[in-house]
């Protein structure tokens, strides 16, 4: 056997469903996303969530809703959304791809945490995303962060 053919035999298929998916590139629009506002040019606002005590970290259907509400909350474009669960803890890693740029979570169900980063340009408005998904997730507490990228 050559080295070539090694080599070949050695590639791994990828499930589809979990491969990477490339959208073709048509935006609304929209000319820029950069913000103007109040006197400040910037990127885009970046939200950090740390949701303690918090509920139904583990329910991949449950995290999609509530990505969904909240992209929908912000007033952003939803491209993609992947989740990921992770055994045996029933964790769940995910991204819900925006025009406006990404919502994405890490949950640890068995200590009752999450994280959610919520970054988003443009008309948009992250806060009120930050807020459904503390509505949907019911942390007994919630420690947040914003930050101006850019």
């Amino acid at each position: 056997m050559t080295d070539r053919s090694q080599s070949a035999a050695q590639v791994r298929i990828v499930d589809i469903s979990t491969s990477t998916r490339i959208t073709d590139g048509h935006e609304p629009a929209v000319k820029d996303h950069y913000i103007v506002r109040d006197g400040r040019q910037y990127a885009g606002e970046h939200l950090i969530l740390d949701f303690h005590d918090a509920q139904r970290l583990d329910d991949a259907a449950y995290m999609e809703q509530a990505m969904r509400a909240a992209v929908d909350a912000a007033g952003a474009t939803l491209l993609h959304i992947h989740l990921h669960r992770f055994s045996p803890s029933g964790g769940l890693s995910g991204v819900a791809v925006l025009a406006e740029s990404h919502i994405s979570v890490h949950t640890w169900p068995e200590r009752h945490f999450a994280a959610f980063d919520v970054f988003m340009c443009g008309y948009t408005n992250p806060a009120r995303a930050g807020e459904v998904l503390s509505d949907y997730f019911a942390p007994g507490r919630a420690d947040s962060q914003s930050l101006l990228r850019g």
